[in-house]
């Protein structure tokens, strides 16, 4: 989605309409997960990412909000069964206040070549999730991947019917973790052609690069709790006070 203005004359609003905040460390407290949710909600993102443990006080907190709900199906490593990821994503979508999901592919089965075998995983979550107007964003960890498994991948994800195709989890451990990097966005956005979103997720932890994918033509992305302040320019009371005055 190409922007109508630079990111750099956005406003705070418009800016944070790209952000899902990501809340999604294993080791958080409910007091840490109500925390990051909230400020998530007050810097007015376009969702909150969750793990599925913590979207009874994902619904408690966004009820009434702008911020949207998107919980992680099969995270991090994309590895259960298809039928199992099905089951997942249909306990989450039936509650009916999920408005996205995010799942991870099968990267093991990417970097075999087992590109059928993909599509066909992830349409089966994406029929569910379709079938609860819940939009579906695949997770294809670009970091273990060569730029050539990065494009097949996401014409899979592209025939298997994905709202957005996504480069990583940002918990990927087994060798470099470069994450939303400008080569792997152009080559995802190059990919899509219009016919799906982009979110980049990983590494994005300063202005300059959370502008410069913006610029690009980015759809969404996904920032750690502790960045969004930094890719905004401004505290989470500051933001809120700033749409409170509209």
């Amino acid at each position: 989605m190409k922007p109508t203005k630079k990111a750099s004359e956005m406003s705070i609003r418009e800016l944070a309409a790209y952000i899902d905040q990501s809340v999604l460390k294993p080791e958080f407290t409910q007091a840490e997960i109500r925390k990051y949710i909230q400020e998530g909600i007050d810097f007015g993102c376009a969702t909150v990412c969750v793990n599925p443990a913590a979207l009874d006080i994902a619904s408690e907190l966004t009820r009434g909000t702008d911020t949207k709900i998107c919980v992680v199906c099969d995270f991090p490593f994309g590895l259960s069964t298809t039928r199992s990821k099905v089951m997942q994503a249909e306990e989450y979508c039936r509650r009916g206040d999920v408005a996205e999901l995010d799942v991870v592919a099968n990267y093991g089965w990417i970097r075999s070549g087992m590109f059928a075998e993909v599509e066909t995983d992830i349409r089966a979550v994406v029929d569910v999730c379709h079938t609860h107007d819940v939009q579906v964003k695949v997770i294809f960890e670009t970091d273990p991947l060569t730029l050539d498994e990065v494009r097949q991948a996401c014409e899979a994800g592209i025939a298997a019917g994905a709202d957005f195709l996504k480069t990583s989890t940002g918990f990927f451990t087994g060798g470099k973790s470069d994450g939303a990097t400008r080569e792997v966005i152009a080559l995802m956005m190059e990919t899509a052609r219009g016919r799906c979103k982009i979110k980049g997720s990983g590494g994005i932890r300063n202005q300059q690069h959370f502008f410069e994918l913006i610029d690009m033509g980015i759809d969404r992305m996904g920032i750690g709790y502790r960045s969004t302040p930094v890719v905004l320019g401004v505290s989470a009371e500051e933001a809120k006070r700033l749409r409170s005055l509209g």
